[in-house]
């Protein structure tokens, strides 16, 4: 099987180490001239994840043409601002019918679209689509550190396709029907993790983490069942799991952007710092303007956004958090009356 991997971060590099060790000829798409030339060259991403050893079976370019003719996959591993600028450039040369899953995790600012949704508008064919998205650190993926995920797929086959792709020794993929749930509990929960990051920056303890994580989970939830998605797919690797490890994780960039910011740096200092992108930043003002579009109030999302970029302090959001009314647990989850 030939696959195309656009993208070449760390979470390309690791999908590409995967899928290479399966067997799976890899035509990986990477925006810098160094890091094709040195994948071909060297078999290792001079920039990402410097230590891993890729199959010879693994060749990148810097040529959408290139990375895309005759493949019978397309797997999409950019920053989600990214996305629907990679679908413009692959689409003049991409089947009707070739499947496409992405792996970035956020919704679109300005249109407050899905992943999903901008390759629908961009590539067409709905049915061919799909979103993977769980508890995936590409670092450790790219050592063989047992891990699993959650494919969502439109259409039923395209779902099992993907698990058969991407289902190795090492990471084991459940399919899941759930789209909605799926693609906005990836974006969501790096909301939640830059939140907890900055609770780790001032230094507050477990109560306070698993609160947040918690309450966070459920404002996740109550977004995800207005849009349409099943509540449950927030229990799930999706929502819990990925929302745990990257609340917790040394490897998370959110958490540490949260970590950051509370001991007075900036998402410009800290992009500047790491040349990373931590998706929570954007995914603050999206959310929380899709919220808003649709009548909803997410309060630790809008609180993130305001710390982020509106000049607000810890303290503040604090005190905004910590005093909202009482309410029942579970509400707006869709599990309980909210009438009553």
């Amino acid at each position: 099987m030939r696959v195309a991997v656009i993208g070449a971060g760390s979470w390309g590099t690791a999908v590409s180490w995967l899928l290479g060790g399966k067997g799976v000829d890899i035509s990986l798409w990477a925006r810098e001239t160094e890091i094709a030339e040195t994948v071909n060259a060297e078999h290792r991403n001079p920039l990402y994840l410097k230590d891993i050893v890729l199959e010879p079976r693994v060749r990148a370019t810097n040529d959408f043409e290139e990375a895309v003719r005759g493949v019978e996959a397309v797997v999409i591993v950019t920053p989600s601002h990214g996305v629907r600028g990679v679908a413009e450039g692959i689409k003049p040369f991409l089947g009707a019918d070739v499947p496409v899953v992405n792996l970035a995790k956020g919704v679109e600012l300005g249109t407050l679209m899905r992943m999903t949704q901008v390759l629908e508008d961009v590539l067409g064919n709905k049915a061919r689509l799909a979103a993977l998205s769980g508890p995936n650190h590409a670092e450790e993926v790219s050592k063989g550190v047992p891990s699993a995920t959650a494919v969502a797929a439109y259409d039923e086959k395209v779902g099992r396709l993907f698990q058969d792709v991407f289902m190795a020794p090492s990471f084991r993929v459940y399919t899941n029907p759930d789209v909605v749930g799926v693609e906005l509990g990836g974006a969501s929960k790096n909301v939640v993790a830059v939140a907890a990051g900055m609770c780790d920056g001032i230094g507050y303890g477990d109560n306070t983490k698993a609160t947040l994580m918690t309450r966070g989970l459920a404002e996740m939830s109550r977004l995800g069942a207005h849009l349409g998605a099943n509540p449950l797919t927030y229990m799930g690797l999706a929502g819990m799991g990925d929302l745990i490890v990257t609340c917790t994780s040394r490897h998370s960039r959110n958490r540490a952007l949260g970590e950051w910011v509370a001991k007075g740096g900036t998402v410009e200092s800290y992009s500047a710092e790491t040349q990373m992108v931590a998706e929570g930043a954007k995914s603050a003002v999206s959310l929380d303007e899709l919220a808003h579009s649709i009548g909803m109030e997410l309060p630790i999302t809008h609180q993130v956004r305001q710390v982020l970029f509106e000049g607000a302090s810890l303290a503040d959001a604090e005190v905004l958090l910590m005093g909202r009314a009482a309410k029942d647990e579970l509400h707006g989850i869709g599990l309980i009356d909210d009438e009553k």
